[in-house]
């Protein structure tokens, strides 16, 4: 598989002003160093409570926010061969020059608010061609006409505004937005948690023709681990800042090895009065981004902590066939989860 994307130790910190001065007195770790690679094609999902970072990683993939530190780089064709550009430490303008900026889009949750209430649809979806080609007039509306038709509008809804149109509607606009610039990679946050549940099918099923259509990868951020499971090829799992684990998305549900994987997949719900499931209860809160926890980040919090947990950090190490885990107990971790909380919980 082409990768498209490669993080290499990625943090984003945020700043805690104090004093007369303002000076730094710290900062919330909101990406504490994620080391991901995404392939074409493909669609990431990223799944773990909230204010984990998920979002704020998409973000700063594509680099609405800037890294701390870290390299992320972005694989572009060039003719025959594939170019490695570091897109994590150019500027903003100098992305626009070598034509990246509009290869990265992004999705956002709520499409009340990311769609200017003053602006027309047409409007809305002609800024981001507008700023990448030199078009205009006639083509330039054809051009926006035929985006409406990828995603289920007409031209009808040119001239109105967004408050004109459903939660549904809405969001099919802020994807036509997206997909104006003709990107290779798109960052969904949470594309269908704003929408009614009758509406969110149609909106992943508008995302999956596309991604088929015009050969998109996706970054789907998300809490709703059915979602993840209906939409994503792999998925990865993210705690206070750092990937714990990654894998092929069937492999997460049917071969979770991580503690805290196990506790997210035990509270799925079951559509069976008769399935006797037994939901892992996690202790205490997430432990704040200011401060993590020393060792494993989730050691305050999982069942099955040891010394070792407590005192030293776990790499992301690969298992088998692409599975990656940070735990220093995973080689016993479902033994442990039978152990404790008796059959397999899925």
């Amino acid at each position: 598989m082409e990768k498209i994307l490669e993080l290499e130790d990625l943090k984003k910190y945020y700043p805690i002003l104090g004093g007369v001065l303002r000076r730094e007195m710290n900062s919330v770790k909101a990406v504490d160093g994620v080391d991901l690679d995404i392939y074409r094609g493909e669609c990431l999902g990223v799944v773990g409570e909230s204010g984990c970072g998920k979002t704020t990683a998409g973000k700063t993939i594509i680099r609405l926010h800037d890294p701390t530190s870290g390299n992320v780089y972005f694989y572009q064709k060039d003719g025959g061969a594939e170019v490695r550009i570091d897109i994590g430490s150019k500027k903003r303008s100098a992305l626009k020059k070598l034509g990246i900026r509009g290869k990265l889009q992004m999705v956002f949750q709520d499409p009340t608010t990311s769609l200017d209430p003053r602006m027309l649809v047409k409007h809305i979806i002609a800024e981001p061609i507008k700023e990448q080609v030199s078009l205009g007039g006639r083509e330039l509306e054809d051009r926006v006409v035929e985006l409406l038709g990828l995603v289920g509008l007409t031209r009808d809804h040119l001239l109105r505004y967004p408050h004109e149109f459903s939660g549904g509607q809405r969001q099919r606009i802020a994807v036509a937005r997206a997909i104006a610039t003709d990107p290779e990679f798109i960052v969904l946050d949470e594309p269908t948690s704003a929408l009614d549940v009758s509406v969110q099918s149609q909106i992943l099923n508008l995302l999956k023709s596309l991604q088929e259509t015009l050969n998109l990868t996706y970054l789907f951020v998300t809490h709703h681990l059915l979602v993840v499971k209906y939409i994503s090829h792999r998925t990865a799992v993210m705690y206070l800042g750092k990937m714990v684990e990654i894998a092929h998305t069937e492999d997460i549900f049917s071969r979770p090895v991580h503690p805290y994987t196990h506790a997210l997949l035990s509270g799925i719900p079951v559509p069976d009065v008769e399935h006797k499931q037994r939901r892992i209860v996690l202790s205490g809160d997430v432990p704040s981004p200011i401060n993590p926890p020393y060792g494993c980040r989730f050691h305050p919090r999982c069942p099955f902590a040891v010394d070792r947990c407590r005192n030293e950090e776990p790499s992301l190490e690969d298992m088998e066939n692409g599975h990656k885990v940070a735990c220093h107990r995973k080689s016993e971790v479902e033994k442990l989860v039978r152990k404790k909380f008796g059959a397999q919980i899925q």
